[in-house]
Order: C-alpha cells, then sequence, then structure tokens
C-alpha cells in the first residue's frame, strides 16, 4: 500500500493558506483614549489585526479597531514591528485603511466575497497579541447578513455580511477571512455568539470604500431621507420587470430629498438611477459621492400606477 499523507486534503488546505497569510496578517496596538470599549485591551491599548493591502505599506482593518485613534503600531510574524497612521476610517462599512512607516511583508491577494457559496471551506487568520498567527477553519454557514452600524446619528446596514462557523480569538477583529486559494474575502469584524463570527465581505462596494480612503480619508456618501423595507411587487409588476419584490417606503424625512421629490410613505421603489431595486442594500449601493446634487430618477407604483420623480440627494453627514 502506498504511503499516506499523515494530512488529509482538508487540513493541506488549512494549513497552506495558514503558511501562504499568517505573515501578511499584521498585529496591531492602539493607544486607547476616554472609556469607549474597543474591544480586547492590554494596558491603555486596544488590541487588533491588519491584512497588508498594498506593496507599500497600505493595510486593512476595522474602523471599531481604532477608534478615534490617529496612529499605533504594527507587528508581524517576522517579528518585525512599525509605527502606522490611519489613513481614513469609516465607521458605517466598519473599514479602516491605514499607512506603515516601516516595510511591510508582501500584500494578501484580494478575493471577491460575491462568489461565496454556503458551506464553502474558510479559514480565519488573525494576529492577536500574545497569539500570533491565530488560525480557525469553518465553513460559510450564511451569506447576505447585515450588520447594524452607526456614526453619530447616521445608520447604516454593512450588506451581505459573511456568517462563518469559524472560531473568532480575542484580537482577531481586522484580520482575513480567506479562501481556499488564501485570497482573502473578507475583513473579520465581529462575534455575535458562541460559535459564530462575522465578516465584512471584499466586493465591489468594499473596494469602492477603501479606494476612498485611502484618496481621501473618508467616504462621502448620499442621502435620501427614507425609511424602506422590502415588499413583494403585484403579479403584473412581477412579470413585467421579472422580479418578485421592491421597497416600500415606510418613513420619507421632513424636508430632505425625497421629501422634495414628492416620494410618500406607502410608495413602492422600483428602481433609482435606472437600476432595480428589491432590498436595502440595493439602494445603499448607489449612494455614494458621485450622487451627491446630481438628478437621481426614481420610479414607484403609487395607488397602482407608475410614477418618476426626479431626487436630488444631499451629503451625509455624521451628527
Amino acid at each position: 500500500m502506498a504511503d499516506q499523507s499523515p494530512l488529509d486534503a482538508y487540513s493541506q488546505v488549512v494549513t497552506g493558506v495558514a503558511a501562504h497569510l499568517t505573515g501578511k496578517v499584521a498585529s496591531l496596538r492602539v493607544p486607547v483614549s476616554g472609556s469607549r470599549d474597543r474591544g480586547p485591551r492590554r494596558g491603555g491599548e486596544s488590541l487588533g489585526s491588519a491584512v497588508v493591502y498594498t506593496g507599500d505599506g497600505f493595510l486593512l482593518t476595522n474602523a471599531h479597531v481604532v477608534g478615534s485613534a490617529q496612529s499605533g503600531t504594527a507587528s508581524f510574524a517576522d517579528g518585525s514591528s512599525a509605527p502606522f497612521t490611519v489613513v481614513g476610517a469609516d465607521p458605517l462599512s466598519d473599514l479602516a485603511v491605514l499607512r506603515s512607516a516601516g516595510p511591510t511583508p508582501p500584500p494578501a491577494e484580494l478575493g471577491e466575497a460575491d462568489q461565496l457559496v454556503v458551506g464553502q471551506l474558510v479559514v480565519a487568520v488573525g494576529n492577536p497579541l500574545g497569539l500570533a498567527g491565530s488560525v480557525t477553519a469553518g465553513v460559510v454557514s450564511a451569506l447576505g447578513r447585515s450588520l447594524p452600524t452607526r456614526s453619530g446619528a447616521a445608520a447604516r446596514l454593512i450588506e451581505d455580511v459573511i456568517q462563518t462557523d469559524a472560531a473568532l480569538n480575542p484580537g482577531n477583529s481586522g484580520g482575513a477571512l480567506a479562501d481556499s486559494q488564501a485570497r482573502v474575502v473578507g475583513i473579520n469584524t465581529a462575534v455575535a455568539g458562541v460559535g459564530l463570527g462575522l465578516a465584512v465581505p471584499v466586493n465591489t462596494t468594499t473596494r469602492r470604500i477603501i479606494a476612498a480612503l485611502m484618496r481621501d480619508g473618508k467616504v462621502r456618501r448620499a442621502y435620501l431621507g427614507l425609511v424602506s423595507m422590502p415588499a413583494p411587487l403585484p403579479a403584473a409588476l412581477q412579470e413585467r420587470f421579472g422580479r418578485a419584490s421592491g421597497l416600500r417606503v415606510v418613513e420619507v424625512v421632513a424636508g430632505g430629498p425625497a421629501d422634495r421629490a414628492g416620494l410618500r410613505a406607502g410608495d413602492l421603489l422600483l428602481t433609482a438611477a435606472g437600476k432595480p431595486v428589491e432590498k436595502a442594500q440595493d439602494l445603499q449601493r448607489l449612494m455614494f459621492g458621485e450622487a451627491i446634487g446630481q438628478p437621481f430618477a426614481i420610479t414607484v407604483m403609487r395607488n397602482g400606477a407608475l410614477v418618476d420623480v426626479i431626487a436630488q440627494p444631499s451629503e451625509l453627514v455624521a451628527a
């Protein structure tokens, strides 16, 4: 009988991902100011992880890891460390971009979270202080989850959050969630319960957020001033539009862009800026800086008739 490998296929994948990514994930030490709890602490510092994003020293982590801090220290598995500055943080997506003042390991390869399927193997790689190279494995247990976030008075849902049963150790926030090819498909963001982890997906929307943080240090978002929820389309509209649901307007903020455009509670949103809208995330994807102050066409069903309105989104400002 031929000799068999001591590692089965599952173990080979996990060890391969760990070997490839562990060196590319930093341990962060961030000074804590005030009493706000940002996660695990040691002394006067908040602890977390970060993923090397570019070859010239940019790192990705969670906004809640850095909080309001402007700097900190990143340490790597090879024993090196360097101070970093916070380039930009976006609490509404829980993403932050850092810039190391010293050399970093080569960057991790980013994958595409939108291609994940439930049941797929994923590996969580973090670098919590005292647990260097923390690696756990599991499967994607759910997709399309939403994680509520807030910045001042502004609230938002992080869309398409990845739920996994890969255990997350304290300090793993900001670390990598990777597929079997060691491509980073998410940034671990929260522990939601025993045996449950959540990660911000790496997809088209989050790449736009990261690019904005690198370029401007912040993310400009457009604001319509309405609250909506998914609602079924009448049978005739289902056939016409080829989908089953739209967004029912539950509330319109007085004096806001939606109110000025003539939208009303009870309207059923069908399209916005020429794009179909079925859930809140579909509308959120359109609410970035380029929409601010621009004509924004919306089609709704009202009292059995199709109505077109033109809104002009304003800029969302955190109070």
